[in-house]
């Protein structure tokens, strides 16, 4: 049966004017943004069957070309249409984060970074630059690594800060694929690079470790 044949209070657009966004479940907000199905499935259907296929709405969303277009209804128009939404909801993000100190929102620093390193099948590290206020000022790019290592060198952090004018970092690196959990080998970088820095008067706030499924904050652990 067609959406437009459905009762009017079950077909999503409906819904969500009625409503609002928050009301309806994933696969009926995965159904308006397809607009359309595919042979034999409406929009929902397709929507359902991509979700049941992939996990869930976030895995979906996330997924590269290649994963994706071996679905059924799915090719460049689709990833496309996902990848800017990706990039739209990290845009806004970083844009509200922007807005006032970073530690009075780590739900909404930690979801950046999920985003952002979303799809890294490398470790990279970057480094989120601060004013006076705790404000951010640049997220960059220190280093990418390979699948095993990243090396950063601290002389290249401070360098980073001094030309950014930054008074405190964030440092965060990705562990694809593996537990969010830091390694020896993390911490010992971590205060090192905390010592160094002290000595710029350039404050290490925090180095988060992040997978596509949590975030864990050094500083939390008291191993800063």
């Amino acid at each position: 049966m067609s959406i437009k044949n459905w009762p009017q209070h079950d077909r999503p657009r409906e819904k969500l004017i009625k409503y609002g966004a928050s009301a309806l479940s994933d696969t009926e907000l995965l159904a308006i943004l397809l607009r359309t199905g595919t042979q034999g499935m409406t929009a929902v259907d397709l929507a359902r069957y991509l979700i049941e296929k992939m996990g869930s709405l976030r895995a979906l969303l996330n997924a590269d070309f290649k994963e994706l277009s071996q679905y059924k209804g799915m090719g460049i128009a689709s990833y496309a249409q996902f990848a800017v939404i990706r990039e739209i909801s990290q845009r806004m993000l970083e844009e509200e984060i922007r807005r006032q100190p970073i530690f009075t929102q780590p739900a909404a620093v930690a979801e950046y970074l999920r985003l952002y390193f979303n799809h890294e099948e490398v470790e990279v590290c970057i480094a989120l630059l601060l004013n006076q206020s705790n404000e951010l000022l640049h997220t960059i790019e220190l280093a990418r690594g390979t699948i095993n290592e990243t090396k950063v060198y601290t002389r290249e952090i401070a360098k980073t800060a001094l030309k950014y004018h930054a008074v405190s970092i964030i440092l965060a690196h990705n562990h694809p694929g593996r537990s969010s959990k830091p390694s020896s080998t993390d911490i010992k970088f971590t205060q090192q690079l905390k010592t160094a820095l002290n000595l710029l008067d350039i404050r290490l706030l925090d180095h988060f470790i992040v997978t596509t499924d949590s975030t864990t904050s050094m500083a939390d652990l008291n191993l800063i």
